[in-house]
């Protein structure tokens, strides 16, 4: 890949699907590469919310919070990962909502089932996510944003350990 103007639905959806497939082996620093250096990784606290940053969410996660993060989960230490948490991506076809090759903007849409399980506890979330792409400098498509709409942000929800 090397230009917006060769970028076409069929490697967005590749993406969206590599990318889950990276979550579920737990291959976190793969997955982070994806994204672009100022791409967040944000999970709403309410419906509709504009935005993350003058609003609460769950998670608002710059290229930093992301790799601490990943330093948390790899580390034997961390009590919360005591045994370790699984994950399982379920998603529906991923649809393209926006391909602008001219302005190097991209979006799809992914509705989803997301269980995390971890010992006898298991969590089971259902949502929307929206991943927005651009063609960074060095040629390759990445993300710049994936926003994860939970069916129910708006409700008390139990701690989320790994990447939705």
């Amino acid at each position: 890949m090397t230009t917006a103007r060769d970028v076409t639905a069929e490697h967005l959806v590749k993406l969206v699907l590599h990318e889950a497939r990276l979550l579920d082996a737990h291959d976190y620093d793969a997955w982070n590469r994806l994204f672009t250096d100022d791409a967040f990784y944000w999970i709403p606290l309410q419906h509709d919310q504009p935005d993350g940053i003058d609003h609460t969410s769950h998670m608002y996660e710059d290229k930093l919070l992301r790799e601490l993060r990943i330093e948390r989960l790899k580390s034997p230490r961390a009590f919360s990962q005591q045994p370790p948490s699984r994950s399982h991506h379920l998603l529906q076809q991923p649809s393209v909502e926006t391909l602008d090759a001219a302005a190097n903007h991209f979006v799809t849409r992914t509705e989803f089932h997301y269980s995390e399980a971890r010992g006898d506890e298991m969590l089971m979330l259902v949502g929307t996510a929206f991943h927005h792409f651009r063609v960074d400098g060095d040629g390759a498509l990445r993300f710049t944003l994936k926003r994860v709409n939970l069916l129910n942000c708006d409700a008390a929800l139990p701690s989320i350990q790994l990447f939705i």
